[in-house]
């Protein structure tokens, strides 16, 4: 699996010296990476929005303020 951004590169390369893993792990993603230009650091995916839910419920509210 390749590395998603520097610093998860960093923090490979301080396990690796650390001694949690090994050097064929930190050389596996480092391949797989490649000449990759990479972010400083990856943001989480946003959630997208339910609108068609949020419609339908605005859409009952009405209904039964009718009432």
């Amino acid at each position: 699996m390749p590395f998603k951004s520097q610093a998860q590169r960093r923090k490979f390369a301080q396990l690796l010296v650390e001694g949690k893993i090994s050097n064929q792990t930190f050389e596996e993603w480092n391949r797989e990476t490649g000449g990759k230009h990479l972010p400083e650091r990856v943001k989480p995916k946003t959630k997208g929005r339910k609108v068609a839910k949020r419609k339908a419920r605005k859409a009952t509210r009405k209904v039964a303020r009718k009432r």
